[in-house]
């Protein structure tokens, strides 16, 4: 499947996690102390955006409407994703980085195809995710370097884990981060930090759930972490998005 179908609140639970054995009980007691106040943010998830803003974006990269048919839930929603094409079509990055793979997959690549191109590399724990994916791209003329990977403990002592993703390029103007999933542990994309040195000088790191209480954490430890970042929360969407500028 592929986030063009309709999916679950949650994320992809019933398909294998590449290289995960389990979480420590640590994380799990991590994971249900936030998860009995992060329920009004999951809830909130379920709803992608308004319709209406989704056929602009649309209208946008010259997609049909029936191109992305369902938004929310563990997805990306209609404001992350409007960010992106608004990003996209005022920066035109080169080389775009993306952990978490679906519907934001497929609108970079549009937006980067209509803004005259762009490398663009992409990473997600699910290998039939991934090969599903990749055909949607296809159905539609789109290319993006699509990498299954596992997970494994996050670097610099965060929790959870994070992509094996191997070595990347420097030079990375703008990266999405919308993965691992917050049931690993809430903290566990705070691991991307490990990449920033990777970002170019006035390149772009975007956090998707940025309003989540774990994202906001994450988001505390960055600021203080890597002050050469500056920092702001857009709430346009139904789930937020942290956005980080390298100066």
């Amino acid at each position: 499947m592929t986030t063009r179908q309709a999916t679950n609140l949650l994320s992809m639970g019933e398909t294998p996690i590449i290289g995960w054995d389990g979480r420590s009980f640590a994380d799990w007691v991590t994971m249900v102390a936030f998860g009995a106040f992060q329920w009004p943010w999951l809830v909130r998830s379920l709803h992608g955006g308004r319709l209406a803003d989704k056929h602009a974006m649309l209208d946008r990269l010259d997609l049909p409407y029936d191109a992305l048919p369902y938004l929310g839930s563990w997805k990306a929603d209609t404001g992350l994703l409007t960010l992106v094409v608004d990003h996209i079509f005022e920066h035109r990055p080169r080389l775009v980085v993306e952990f978490g793979a679906g519907a934001s997959t497929f609108v970079l690549a549009r937006a980067l195809q209509k803004a005259g191109g762009g490398r663009l590399i992409s990473f997600d724990q699910h290998a039939d995710f991934v090969h599903a994916t990749r055909q949607w791209l296809a159905e539609f003329g789109l290319k993006a370097e699509m990498h299954a990977v596992a997970l494994r403990p996050s670097p610099h002592g965060w929790p959870g884990l994070w992509y094996d993703h191997g070595p990347l390029p420097d030079g990375i103007d703008l990266m999405l981060i919308d993965g691992p999933p917050w049931s690993i542990h809430p903290f566990t994309r705070g691991g991307a930090e490990a990449l920033f040195d990777k970002v170019s000088r006035g390149g772009t790191v975007m956090l998707d759930d940025g309003a989540r209480p774990g994202e906001r954490f994450v988001a505390r430890k960055w600021r203080r972490m890597h002050p050469e970042f500056d920092f702001t929360l857009d709430r346009s969407g139904t789930k937020g998005t942290l956005i980080g500028r390298k100066r």
